[in-house]
């Protein structure tokens, strides 16, 4: 069985205090690090031993003990000067499991006092919260003593030394977070969760748990720089309190999520709402019935969407999957995630992954999970709600939507409170622009609904600042292969239903799926795209009836830089690599030699010309990918004297264009250069910026590619001068910015500038299509709809008679992106009667369609361009 390793790009950091209220509090407890705290002189502490009662409790506790300490270099932060740690929770199994993970992290004891005992209770720790302390096992916790006191004494005695500059440092213990699929699901019980809970349950919670137990660190802050913003006494110690209480919160939240109220309840908030009640109204008077009935069919509907977040089942469910992706998957790497985490804290994190496989929503939550992050509430399709199998996923966070909800209002109306009250309670939650998951391998364009959705309860309750989080999950072999392979093939989807998935388990079990990458990408605040699509509003809520004019161009930003994001978060693994380079070949083969220097060559643009810092490429080499493919049954080795090829064919090279589409955008600007000698051998660099120019507006709506026209210019230079130095084109004559030239014959170079060239290649091939269509049909002939399917037709006969290994060619929603492209850069407008008009300007459009495509092939198409059937005249009376 191989084991999943646990992998990250760069190590995770500990998450930083976040801000209070602005108004009342600074981003820290009190102040910010301690600014000139190098100036200060460290304090001397008291030497002395740990208490015998702590010595004796702490020997028997530490055999069930196992401690996570986030950051790993906590005690770096130590630079000699006196600590006093802060809990959420006084008990004597935090001041033990604190004085464990300060001597493992080679930081104070809280059990050893600081000199002078500022404190006033022998000790340098204290805690927000207790119990009655009448019957405290540690003798210093006996008294009435509170939290306030303590923190009272400790600014109290600042203010009586002005030499003394005591750090705090938040400590935050949980036990049972960590899933270990050796616990069993009893232990599950026993996890940490909001209850405060009693003396017995924290000890069964220890000897089940104990070994998983995660304490994090927050960075040291002064009480120096407290004690100096000059507040009065009383206005201090609650000022401190309430953001350390605020700290405690959010870390809480974003490791164990919010304090989930029962599911009903939930319901119950959304069935009361404003909205939902109006709703109601409005429908028992469409229905002519009573008010209860309406209340029924909303109630009714919350049902059916509300998720039923489960910890034990999460957690039950983490054990499950830890074995199942060691089974099928070669491993599972995760980027960027220290990123996320360290931008996190004190947002409302919105999930937004790309969607290929119904394996996405499952390895994100097992993921977060484990790298101890509350898993999200997720948007699934109701057809997913099956027997069993829709229990366990709302159990999970799933909330279940309807694929269609045009036309009724009262489903409309619970759906968006429904997502409000997860807002406004602080859920994470996790959804799909796309709406289902791309069958061909591209980003879909985005649906702006759930985004709407999530705008509109932030703008109604503007309390925590809302964060998108954009994903990139890559694949190197796909579950859901041969079911994309028969839709793509014009088959009808099949529903999915219980026996088939149960048939299908044994089956999947028995796959080896390869390796999966899970990449963050760079997170959008919602805020920032406010302030720059709505700089009037004034963080005021808005109403529900309310529809500022900057709503709706705000939801399709978000939509965008969200697909940019994802995009520009890209893995470039080895199957998409091989991908890229048999694919352009007629036969889908290479000689060994040939695909070696292929591979070689993409990996050197991805480095020299990098499309963002957060796209990560296979560390293999050529030869490690081959062999890797060849284990993974992607590729097919035939043995030659001359020396063996390597090739694909049938369905699995159908598959493999949807591999190759993962990361075709990180190749625009090289494929665009290629693309350009297929059918010239000279060219000038000034051709070549005004045809990409030209052409970028339309490959960006595509592909979601993130530059200007100006910026794409610059990458189209870098392409030049990369492809220069290979040796893949040459100067011609002494002026280096003048004319561009190839090498004659069937050379190498030639070889693989084609193959560079080819993945963008079908792009111009559609974008001609549409023109060709358009001009053999006239100005004033074809709607828009019209024009989608005569370019469909046109594009399936010639990938019948051309490219039978590229299935996502006739894509009709690629047509209707085009269109609408035209239509924004006024190339085509429509009439009066909603036909397409158009100029001269197409015509020279057509006309440079020269210098991509070959003379063969531009006629073919003009060949196959349909034209619309025109109705018969009127029969002569």
């Amino acid at each position: 069985m191989r084991r999943m390793p646990k992998q990250n790009s760069q190590p995770e950091q500990g998450d930083l205090l976040p801000p209070d209220d602005a108004s009342q509090a600074p981003a820290t407890p009190t102040a910010a690090i301690v600014p000139g705290a190098a100036t200060r002189a460290p304090q001397p502490r008291v030497a002395g031993r740990r208490p015998l009662w702590a010595r004796l409790l702490g020997k028997l506790i530490e055999p069930w003990l196992g401690l996570k300490i986030e950051p790993e270099q906590a005690g770096q932060h130590n630079d000699g000067r006196p600590v006093v740690y802060v809990l959420e929770d006084y008990g004597l199994s935090n001041a033990l499991i604190l004085d464990k993970a300060c001597r493992d992290a080679g930081l104070p004891s809280p059990l050893v006092p600081l000199a002078g005992d500022p404190t006033g209770r022998k000790r340098a720790y204290v805690a927000l919260s207790r119990r009655s302390s009448n019957s405290a096992l540690i003798p210093e916790q006996r008294g009435a003593k509170t939290h306030s006191d303590s923190l009272a004494k400790l600014l109290q005695a600042h203010r009586a030394n002005p030499g003394l500059d005591v750090h705090l440092v938040p400590v935050s213990i949980f036990v049972g977070r960590a899933p270990d699929k050796q616990s069993g699901w009893f232990a599950v019980l026993f996890s940490e969760n909001w209850a405060l809970v009693g003396r017995f349950r924290r000890l069964l919670a220890i000897l089940l748990n104990g070994r998983d137990t995660i304490v994090r660190f927050a960075p040291p802050v002064s009480l120096r720089e407290t004690v100096e913003e000059g507040l009065e006494p009383e206005r201090t110690v609650r000022k401190l309190q309430r953001v350390l209480r605020t700290h405690f919160r959010r870390i809480r939240e974003s490791i164990i999520g919010p304090d989930l109220s029962t599911r009903r309840l939930l319901v119950d908030k959304v069935l009361e709402s404003d909205p939902v009640r109006e709703a109601i109204a409005v429908q028992a008077k469409r229905d002519n019935s009573k008010t209860t009935d309406a209340w029924k069919k909303a109630q009714a509907y919350a049902w059916e969407i509300a998720a039923d977040y489960s910890t034990p089942v999460v957690r039950s469910a983490s054990f499950m999957l830890s074995h199942v992706w060691n089974r099928i998957y070669a491993g599972v790497l995760v980027h960027h995630l220290d990123k996320f985490k360290e931008a996190a804290p004190g947002h409302e994190i919105v999930y937004v992954p790309s969607h290929r496989s119904h394996m996405d929503y499952l390895l994100l939550s097992y993921l977060l999970y484990d790298r101890g992050i509350v898993p999200p509430h997720i948007v699934a399709g109701i057809n997913l709600n099956l027997p069993v199998v829709g229990t366990l996923l709302r159990k999970g966070g799933a909330f279940f939507i309807r694929r269609s909800i045009k036309g009724n209002a009262l489903y409309s109306a619970v759906l968006s409170e429904y997502v409000a009250q997860l807002v406004a309670g602080g859920y994470s939650i996790e959804y799909f622009v796309e709406g289902g998951r791309s069958r061909t391998g591209r980003l879909l364009q985005p649906k702006g609904g759930m985004i709407s959705m999530t705008l509109r309860a932030f703008l109604r309750q503007p309390r925590k600042p809302v964060l998108f989080q954009p994903i990139y999950v890559g694949y190197e072999k796909l579950m859901e292969g041969n079911s994309y392979l028969d839709e793509l093939s014009g088959r009808p989807k099949e529903k999915e239903s219980i026996w088939a998935l149960l048939w299908g388990i044994p089956k999947v079990l028995k796959q080896n799926y390869g390796q999966v990458v899970v990449n963050f990408g760079e997170p959008i605040a919602l805020n920032d795209v406010l302030a720059e699509k709505a700089p009037d509003w004034d963080g005021q809520p808005v109403g529900e009836d309310e529809k500022p004019a900057w709503l709706s161009s705000t939801v399709n930003t978000l939509a965008e830089l969200i697909q940019e994001r994802v995009n520009a978060a890209a893995d470039v693994n080895p199957i998409n690599l091989l991908a890229l380079a048999l694919l352009s070949t007629p036969k889908h083969a290479m000689g060994e030699a040939d695909l070696i220097a292929q591979i070689e060559l993409s990996k050197k643009l991805l480095v020299e010309m990098p499309y963002s810092d957060r796209v990560t490429v296979t560390p293999h080499s050529p030869e490690r990918i081959i062999a890797h493919a060849e284990e993974i049954n992607v590729l097919t080795r035939i043995k030659h004297p001359l020396g063996d090829v390597l090739s694909v064919s049938g369905d699995t090279a159908v598959l493999l264009s949807y591999f190759r589409n993962n990361v075709v955008h990180l190749f625009t600007a090289s494929s665009w250069v290629a693309c350009c000698f297929q059918n010239n051998r000279r060219m000038s660099r000034g051709g070549l910026l005004r045809l990409g120019r030209g052409l970028y507006p339309f490959l960006q709506q595509e592909l979601f590619l993130p530059w200007t026209e100006d910026e794409f210019a610059a990458r189209i230079d870098q392409t030049i001068a990369v492809f220069v130095r290979e040796g893949l084109l040459q100067h011609v004559g002494e002026d280096d910015g003048g004319m561009l030239a190839r090498s004659t014959g069937q050379t190498d170079e030639v070889f693989r500038l084609r193959a560079i060239g080819h993945s963008l290649q079908q792009a111009f091939e559609r974008y001609y299509i549409a023109i060709s269509v358009l001009v053999k049909n006239g100005p004033g002939t074809l709607g828009a709809a019209e024009l989608e399917s005569l370019c469909q037709q046109a594009a399936q006969r010639l990938s019948l008679l051309y490219a039978p290994a590229a299935p996502e060619f006739f894509d009709k929603s690629l047509f209707r992106g085009f269109i609408q492209k035209m239509r924004e850069l006024r190339l085509v407008w429509p009439d009066e009667n909603s036909k397409l008009l158009f100029d001269e300007r197409l015509d020279a459009w057509a006309k440079d369609a020269k210098f991509i495509l070959g003379r063969e092939l531009r006629h073919t198409i003009e060949r196959v361009s349909p034209e619309a059937v025109k109705p018969e005249p009127p029969a002569a009376g």
